[in-house]
């Protein structure tokens, strides 16, 4: 079985988003940098997925030279080979991010054979447009099911699981396929020091990043006004419980 899994180079959650001064992308110049949480979680459904059933797997990215750190993160904790399109950290539209990728995808395969199953992120955690899985799955003309959080393979197909508010839907799906798969498929595991060494001598492929830009045009990055929220320490011993009752009673609890 070959899988092949793409992730993107994201700023860290939680860390503070500044816009450059042309509106146009994000100052990175104090952030720390990793891979969504969807794709974290697709790298190790990956490496599960041959431990499981035998193969290799390979991850992708379009981004960076720096994007090589990410590459080498999921290659300790198992993924077998990785590939870098240095697309020189531009900020591509999805039409021609999937134009790339496809492209890649394409070379990939004509080299070494097709890929049974390809996993995206459901989304990336920076501009979470939802579409260059879709983009890519129709290019390539294949099967592609979004939101996944339950993947099992057998010889011919893929059994996909996706959670809906009245339950859960299985999809199966003729292999080659691709899934997005969604935050919570699995728990994602922490490099060993072993898996750390071994990634460093791993070597990073490269396929050009070529393609034309798509109809999408970005206009500008607007930063969302901060909000200012107080905490108010009630007390910090029984002494408290006064103030708590007075506080229960303003909001209607009691």
């Amino acid at each position: 079985m070959r899988i092949l899994t793409l992730i993107k180079r994201v700023p860290a959650p939680g860390a503070r988003i500044n816009v450059t001064d042309d509106e146009q992308s994000v100052n990175t110049a104090n952030l720390g940098f990793t891979m969504s949480p969807h794709e974290e979680c697709a790298v190790e459904g990956a490496v599960q997925l041959i431990e499981q059933h035998g193969g290799e797997s390979t991850v992708l990215t379009l981004g960076p030279a720096e994007a090589e750190e990410q590459l080498r993160y999921a290659a300790s904790i198992g993924i077998n080979q990785a590939v870098l399109m240095d697309n020189g950290g531009e900020d591509w539209d999805p039409q021609r991010t999937a134009k790339a990728i496809g492209d890649a995808i394409e070379q990939l395969e004509a080299e070494d054979g097709p890929f049974d199953l390809i996993l995206f992120g459901n989304e990336s955690a920076d501009s979470g447009g939802f579409q260059v899985g879709v983009r890519v799955a129709h290019r390539l003309g294949r099967p592609m099911v979004n939101g996944i959080k339950g993947i099992e393979v057998s010889d011919d197909t893929v059994t996909a699981r996706r959670e809906v508010d009245a339950g859960v839907e299985v999809y199966e799906l003729p292999r080659p396929a691709i899934l997005g798969v969604k935050e919570g498929l699995n728990l994602p595991r922490y490099p060993t020091m072993k898996g750390r060494l071994a990634s460093k001598k791993v070597e990073i492929g490269a396929v050009a990043a070529v393609a034309d830009a798509g109809g999408q045009a970005k206009v500008r990055l607007l930063r969302p006004v901060e909000t200012v929220s107080e905490t108010v320490v009630l007390g910090t011993d029984e002494n408290a419980a006064p103030a708590v009752v007075d506080l229960l009673e303003e909001l209607g609890v009691l």
